[in-house]
């Protein structure tokens, strides 16, 4: 084994071994990790920054070191004195590698942007929000009748709109005055309403009659990305969508690498909680650039994201949540002002934090019930929420349940040998041909299978990049359908499957999916540790669903709802056969979109619906999948294809299952033997 240093980049996950003294860049190039530099290394262009981590990444098995990166050099501090750089942030061009590191391509430095899939769904909301704008008359100053501009303006809000006990910060004083002269003691004013745990307070004033309006942001805080939707809070429209990764991957892709950052690192949790904060602030610069609004007009907002999200947002070590009970330092809704969570916002616009359900499931869960109302449901509804945490309800009318599984990154295409995220190029649809089971695809940003004529050309901009997490489920799915993987997960070899896209791959077989070395572009396979990785999260998220249904007492659900960004992109028939999901008709699973994001928009929108949810919750009832013991044993089962035991019949009346077995040498008829229909 090379005594080299090892480069491990994030946020794909590739990794290698390099000789002291390589350009970052130069590494990332010969990786095929996506680092952008248009200057030649010469330190002008400043495409190719980069975040090295320090400190002990047990994820990746590595402790970098404060030296793991050559020093600071004079390109990088001329580039940062004209130009100004992040702190913490190094020009790949000019680190070289001095010993194990971990590095972070942030997306401003990659060529392929990330497609954030989080959109505002459709949505009828009422309008009921905390920030109104309210236009009054004040009293002139009298010398008969002293009174400070505040109270004569409080006393027009109480006689014209006749809100009680309206408080005003120290920067609303120190703009006030000149503002009521300006409009001749006519003004507009918002007013931020308050809820059940705060009083009215002016949040912004304007001379006249105001003709502009106040917006507030719903914001998805997730594991791999942060989502954001900048609404008018008058109208409830979504003027400006955007969403980028969340820097703190490159401390780990799951959840518990972060909580064990945060504990072998004595400063790792308040590392992460900078890194995710300016991340934040970053995506609000850009989303009010993209609306054309100045900050300071964003009054208000609601955040959703996991526990350990929750905790490193807000500046607290997320060490209990390491270990049981998996103690919240707080379950409940907060109450916040941006100025104390250092957000570039209007310094008193009010942040609300959805309640958490347990040490495991979070507020972004809270917001898929608020969203999908399992507790109003007729019939018996599943909800899965899939992503690197998964959350997971089962409930109607009588009752709900919840709770969350780890997943973990493969199905955000990470740990998977040519697996990335969302982006152009990306392989999304897979196709087997039953004859020849050779696999064609369709790729993220072109609308053609690669079978089509046009299709090369199409895709010259991007090429083929890699699979993206519905092209995985899919490929995997159709491998199983097409005898080419067993049901324990092993794929066959050339003469067992009867394809020749299966080749040798050291002591297993792999399959070629995708081949365009020949124009200097990738080689995308299938491997068996690709297929295992597939398991161990699928298995994951159907043992966490089948756990709720011990627990309620049932065998079968009426329909499955798929939630989340991801979600929206997985085909129920292919999520059936690889046994992500509980058997059910495939026209009874259905998508949710983004339901976290939409719980996030009722939140801001309709300020009713805040106390709503903190009701729901406590009802909810929350099931620790980490101390159930069958939790385990569904877990073995689900490790199959679809399942070891369960016998799936609906799949089974509509898909052809191959009856084979790759690890005896033999094959069953080179895959050809099926099991027959049932029903």
């Amino acid at each position: 084994m090379s005594n080299d240093p090892l480069v491990v980049f994030t946020p794909s996950g590739k990794r290698g071994r390099f000789a002291k003294g390589t350009p970052v860049l130069t590494a990332a190039r010969q990786l095929g990790v996506d680092l952008d530099s248009v200057c030649g290394g010469r330190g002008i262009c400043s495409k190719c920054q980069i975040s090295p981590g320090y400190g002990e990444f047990a994820k990746h098995g590595v402790y970098v070191a404060s030296d793991a990166l050559s020093e600071w050099n004079s390109v990088e501090q001329r580039y940062k004195d004209k130009r100004g750089l992040i702190e913490g942030r190094r020009l790949g061009c000019q680190a070289t590698v001095q010993g194990d590191v971990v590095i972070d391509v942030p997306p401003e430095s990659q060529v392929h942007r990330q497609v954030v899939r989080k959109r505002a769904e459709a949505r009828d909301i009422l309008i009921n929000p905390s920030t109104k704008l309210f236009y009054i008359e004040v009293a002139e100053p009298d010398m008969h009748d002293p009174s400070g501009d505040l109270e004569r303006l409080r006393d027009a809000l109480h006689e014209q709109w006749q809100l009680e006990k309206v408080h005003a910060d120290l920067h609303i004083l120190q703009i006030m005055q000149p503002i009521l002269r300006k409009g001749n003691w006519k003004v507009t004013v918002a007013v931020h309403l308050g809820d059940q745990e705060n009083t009215p307070r002016i949040m912004n004033i304007w001379p006249g009659f105001y003709e502009g309006t106040v917006y507030g942001l719903a914001v998805d805080l997730g594991s791999t990305t942060i989502a954001a939707h900048l609404c008018d809070l008058q109208t409830g429209e979504v003027v400006a969508s955007s969403g980028v990764m969340n820097p703190q991957i490159r401390f780990g892709e799951d959840l518990m690498s972060r909580v064990s950052y945060a504990m072998m690192n004595e400063k790792g949790a308040e590392e992460m909680t900078r890194a995710v904060r300016s991340g934040m602030c970053a995506l609000f610069s850009q989303i009010s650039l993209d609306a054309g609004i100045d900050l300071n007009l964003i009054v208000d907002s609601v955040f959703v994201c996991n526990p350990v999200m929750h905790h490193l947002f807000l500046g607290i070590d997320p060490f209990e949540l390491g270990q049981a009970p998996f103690a919240l330092a707080t379950s409940n809704a907060l109450r916040l002002r941006a100025g104390d969570i250092d957000l570039n916002i209007h310094p008193s616009a009010r942040v609300y934090l959805l309640p958490c359900i347990a040490g495991h499931v979070g507020a972004d869960a809270a917001a898929v019930a608020l969203s999908e109302a399992p507790d109003e449901s007729e019939d018996l509804v599943l909800i899965v929420d899939v992503g690197t945490n998964a959350e997971i309800f089962l409930g109607n009318r009588e009752k709900v349940l919840a709770c969350s599984s780890p997943t973990g990154p493969a199905f955000e295409g990470a740990q998977i040998s040519s697996g990335q995220r969302a982006a152009p190029g990306a392989i999304e649809r897979v196709e087997i041909d039953p004859e020849t089971k050779l696999p064609r695809i369709k790729v993220i940003g072109c609308d053609l299978w690669s079978d089509e004529p046009g299709f090369e050309e199409e895709i010259s901009g991007t090429g083929v990049t890699g699979i993206c997490g519905s092209g995985i489920i899919e490929m995997v799915a159709e491998m199983r359908v097409h005898g080419i993987v067993d049901a324990p997960g092993l794929i066959g070899s050339p003469e067992q499957t009867g394809s020749a896209a299966v080749f040798a791959d050291g002591r297993t077989y792999s399959y070629l999916v995708y081949d365009a070395t020949e124009r200097g572009g990738p080689r995308i396979t299938v491997t068996n540790r690709d297929i295992r990785e597939i398991q161990m999260a699928k298995a994951a998220l159907y043992s966490g669903a089948r756990l709720l249904m011990d627990k309620f007492g049932v065998d079968k659900v009426d329909r499955v709802v798929l939630a989340g960004a991801f979600g929206a992109h997985i085909s129920p028939k292919h999520a059936m056969i690889l046994g992500m999901i509980p058997d059910a008709p495939f026209d009874k699973v259905t998508s949710a979109g983004n339901a976290a994001g939409t719980g996030a928009r009722i939140a801001l929108l309709n300020i009713a619906a805040r106390a709503e949810i903190e009701a729901t919750v406590r009802a909810i009832h929350k099931i620790e999948t980490a101390i159930e013991p069958r939790f385990q044993e569904h877990f073995v089962n689900a490790s199959a294809i679809p399942n070891a035991v369960e016998p799936f019949p609906i799949l089974n009346s509509v898909v052809d299952l191959p009856r084979v077995t790759f690890n005896t040498g033999g094959g069953e008829s080179g895959g050809s033997g099926r099991r027959r229909r049932r029903g």
